[in-house]
């Protein structure tokens, strides 16, 4: 390996060690939950976003770690909130940071999970009785309250505006950002040769001065998406790991390459040197 190659992959190395090891020393954490960990930002009204290798499942009863996931999902979630703000919806992402970090602006958010669904699959086809992978007559849009100790139960709108968790207008607003984003990713992923089946996001409130706007939040990566190759039906998502399958990592990975941000050369374990910055 020539000289110049070991300097660079030596420099790789440290700053994934680096954006592993700092945040805790160098400020203050906010929050932990089960994938990210949230820091106080840099700036006013901003929030370091540290993305974790943890894996959960099952509400929580099934934990792992899915090595290399949070380099991954930082860099898979950049670059869908970067397009998907280039089509005009509003985003909390301000900039990647570095391999495991990202900058976002402070939101309120929104106690509520929608679930957009394409094809049937997972709980959807066990309370439906259909064969998973049966497509759907149209897309279909399901709301759930986000609550880890009652297990995320399905609402309707009903529930969502009468206890308060969202006026009617925001419900609105998510609603047509969710079937935009939709309409968006289903034609990105397909043309990579993939089907999106079925995926999760979440809004939160951003006070701008006397204007409160909702925007998009958390993160879009393999760990809230349902995604499929068009040809075969691999499951290219964390859905390997709740069922046991083999070949994780490699799915989150395949993903990345075929968004164009991850090196050809196959599978490769992301936790080191061979990361790319």
């Amino acid at each position: 390996m020539a000289v110049g190659t070991i300097a660079i992959v030596i420099l790789t190395y440290t700053m994934d060690t680096l954006a592993k090891e700092a945040p805790m020393s160098r400020r203050r954490q906010i929050y932990e939950g089960k994938a990210k960990v949230l820091f106080e930002g840099p700036e006013p009204g901003t929030i370091v976003q540290y993305f974790k290798d943890d894996a959960t499942a099952f509400n929580n009863k099934k934990r792992g770690t899915i090595t290399g996931k949070g380099v991954l999902n930082n860099r898979i979630s950049e670059y869908l909130m970067t397009r998907l703000s280039e089509i005009g919806i509003p985003t909390h992402f301000v900039r990647r940071l570095n391999m495991r970090e990202q900058l976002v602006k402070k939101v309120e958010i929104i106690p509520i999970e929608i679930v957009v669904r394409n094809v049937a699959a997972g709980s959807f086809s066990d309370r439906f009785g259909l064969a998973e992978g049966s497509p759907l007559p149209r897309s279909i849009v399901e709301y759930y309250y986000k609550s880890d100790e009652l297990g995320d139960p399905m609402v309707l709108e009903e529930h969502i505006t009468a206890f308060g968790w969202a006026t009617p207008q925001e419900l609105d607003e998510m609603l047509s950002m969710s079937i935009r984003i939709n309409d968006f990713l289903t034609g990105l992923f397909f043309a990579l040769g993939i089907k999106l089946i079925d995926f999760k996001l979440e809004f939160g409130r951003l006070y701008e001065g006397e204007e409160v706007r909702v925007v998009l939040a958390d993160e879009i990566s393999p760990d809230n998406c349902r995604l499929w190759d068009v040809k075969t039906n691999e499951k290219l998502d964390k859905d390997r790991f709740r069922r046991d399958l083999d070949r994780v990592e490699e799915a989150y990975q395949e993903v990345a390459r075929r968004l164009g941000i991850l090196p050809e050369g196959g599978p490769r374990d992301l936790q080191g040197p061979d990361t790319i910055q």
